[in-house]
């Protein structure tokens, strides 16, 4: 069924995004990937070399904020899937660099899937950080595809970062009404913090969050204390499991147009840094966090999408060895 089939895949010069052509390209599907620049060797050479690409990849010029720019690419296909997302962490105006743009760029994109008669799924990259976000401090919370991110929180408090998560839950928002009002066949992945390897030429900043108990990067090791305070655990996934999560909603008849969160393994920062700690000691990673909480106040539960047939391939080890074995064939860590 695949080998005619066509899929869009839209910001397909990402990190997961690109992984995902890939595994697309292995099945035997025809890929139109839109990226901001074809021309740009140096930002899509990665997909270039992917195995199938020459006679299955098409590469398109694409602007979230341009109307009608993902038509060409999106016309003939049989399934969409919508990644790009626009992401500026140092932005004095999160509003306008971050929120506007990946609504409208959704909306363009969902536009743009409704006009053709031939796209039969729509699968859209949300976030964990459209999930977990509260003012709720309990332990033990449960966070579900019920569950939405607090923007009204985010709007008045402004926390470090606060215009990625603000943007995720809402573009996802807006989608979700398009898709009602317009029948949309739309279904949301929303993975957690990603790692593993990487295709693209710059080592992702999910991976180097992920990485940073391991490379004593300081500013990095603030930033997961941050997500953990902000977002209330710190929660991984391996970027295959979430792209084999995106071609299992892409695939499977039985499967509802609902949410669907990717996340194997919840855990906090003293626990990550002690399991990390004992299992590759020669990186000599600190254990001791002053009074820093020890738990993770809530757990971002995949019991939806296991439910459904889908079963996780790597567990923390597995993201970790792969994570390692990446950063030293890259530099940044030592052999």
């Amino acid at each position: 069924m695949t080998e005619k089939m066509t899929a869009c895949v839209t910001g397909a010069a990402g990190y997961m995004a690109s992984w995902l052509v890939k595994r697309l390209l292995e099945k035997g599907y025809a890929v139109n990937a839109t990226v901001r620049n074809p021309d740009n060797v140096e930002k899509v050479s990665h997909l270039l070399a992917l195995l199938g690409a020459k006679d299955r990849l098409k590469l398109f010029r694409a602007d979230l904020l341009a109307d009608s720019s993902y038509d060409a690419a999106i016309d003939g296909c049989d399934v969409v899937f919508h990644t790009a997302t626009p992401i500026n962490f140092q932005s004095p105006n999160p509003e306008k660099d971050m929120i506007e743009p990946a609504i409208e760029g959704t909306l363009n994109v969902l536009k743009s899937c409704a006009k053709t008669k031939t796209v039969k799924r729509v699968i859209l990259t949300s976030s964990g950080a459209a999930v977990s976000i509260n003012k709720n401090q309990e332990m033990g919370q449960v966070m579900d595809e019920t569950c939405w991110t607090e923007t009204d929180f985010l709007f008045s408090e402004k926390p470090p970062t606060w215009g990625y998560p603000a943007s995720k839950a809402l573009a996802e928002k807006a989608a979700w009404e398009f898709a009602k009002e317009n029948n949309v066949n739309l279904y949301a992945i929303i993975p957690v913090l990603m790692a593993g390897r990487s295709l693209t030429p710059e080592v992702p900043s999910s991976v180097q969050l992920a990485m940073a108990p391991l490379t004593g990067n300081e500013f990095l090791m603030m930033g997961q204390k941050g997500m953990q305070m902000l977002s209330g655990s710190i929660s991984l996934v391996h970027v295959d499991d979430v792209c084999s999560a995106q071609i299992f909603l892409a695939e499977k008849e039985s499967v509802a147009p609902e949410r669907y969160i990717c996340c194997p393994i919840n855990t906090s920062v003293v626990e990550l840094a002690t399991f990390l700690s004992k299992k590759y000691p020669q990186f000599k990673v600190p254990t001791d966090f002053g009074d820093f909480p020890t738990k993770a106040r809530l757990v971002i539960s995949s019991k939806k999408l296991v439910g459904a047939g889908f079963n996780f391939k790597y567990g923390i080890e597995e993201i970790y060895d792969e994570s390692i074995e990446y950063f030293r064939s890259v530099g940044l860590l030592a052999k």
